[in-house]
């Protein structure tokens, strides 16, 4: 590893720890409280922590999950004490990140035997879909990949205008055919663009509708079928773009994108922006999709590959 990668893994860490600062000052307040004048880990304290985790918005299930493991682990112990309770909790949560398939990364590579290597990119509009298809493009080339965009978001003028802007931002070619244009006609040619171009990555947006989604799911599975003709394996990705400052909603959403099309990658959005960080443990537990990518902040380097371990480290160091 050279110096400038050193520098770039040590401003990395260091954004991730700006981007997570008021999730991690609402899940240590809580837990202070969940510890208050307590030096054994005892049912009041363990009633405390689960009442801690629930409003830090890791969710209903996958708190009791953490609780019942931290109660084992009283249960063997008898003598550990409150003083303990972080370096548990901490354990048992990238303990959990790791059973739900969540892969430690650094890179943004892509598989070698995978060219071009297709993206599709779904979520609802207004969670920064857009902005993380733009910063992606950006450090995929960054990374040396050669990138193409493709503006199948057709149903809002306003999708292929962000899309043409973070092409240009990234200094990536764009395929789009305006808006009311076929879905999947975009996305075909895109994918034909990119063969012919020797392209390595091939990231495609999609109109993020849920009020149907009998529709949703149909023009998903046409976009899928259209590229299959070019690519039998295409997309080798389906990313379910969230907002993470939503909280529960976005695992709502996770839920019927999920039920629409086969998502095997997610990334959440708007970190820096809330206190709701904990969902990222709540989704990646109840899905069993690995997290893959975090957005904590608003510069194009602010797209990080998700590290279970740096970012545990950054929320409970």
């Amino acid at each position: 590893m050279g110096l400038f990668s050193i520098f770039s893994k040590k401003q990395q860490k260091e954004d991730l720890e700006k981007g997570l600062e008021k999730t991690k000052q609402s899940v240590f307040s809580k837990l202070s409280k969940a510890v208050a004048g307590k030096s054994k880990v005892d049912d009041e304290v363990l009633d405390n922590l689960e009442e801690a985790l629930v409003m830090s918005d890791v969710g209903v299930k996958t708190t009791l999950k953490i609780i019942e493991r931290i109660e084992a682990r009283v249960a063997r112990d008898k003598f550990l004490g409150t003083a303990e309770l972080n370096t548990m909790l901490r354990e048992e949560i990238e303990a959990l990140l790791l059973e739900n398939n969540t892969i430690d990364g650094d890179e943004f590579e892509i598989p070698t035997n995978a060219t071009p290597y297709v993206i599709m990119v779904v979520g609802v509009n207004g969670v920064g879909k857009t902005t993380t298809i733009g910063k992606l493009a950006y450090n995929f080339k960054k990374a040396g990949k050669s990138v193409i965009l493709g503006a199948s978001d057709t149903f809002r003028a306003a999708a292929v205008d962000q899309l043409i802007i973070w092409s240009e931002r990234a200094g990536v070619p764009i395929v789009n055919q305006g808006m009311n244009a076929d879905p999947a006609s975009v996305a075909y040619d895109t994918l034909k663009s990119a063969i012919a171009q020797k392209k390595d990555v091939v990231i495609i947006d999609t109109a993020g509708r849920l009020h149907n989604k009998v529709n949703l799911m149909n023009e998903l599975s046409k976009i899928k079928r259209v590229m299959q003709k070019l690519v039998p394996e295409a997309p080798h990705e389906i990313l379910l773009v969230l907002d993470a400052s939503t909280g529960q909603n976005a695992i709502e959403q996770a839920r019927q994108f999920i039920a629409a099309t086969e998502v095997n990658a997610l990334a959440l959005t708007k970190l820096d922006g809330t206190a709701k960080g904990g969902v990222v443990i709540g989704i990646s537990d109840q899905f069993k999709i690995p997290v893959k990518y975090i957005g904590v902040g608003e510069k194009m380097e602010d797209l990080q590959i998700f590290n279970r371990h740096t970012f545990v480290e950054s929320l409970f160091g």
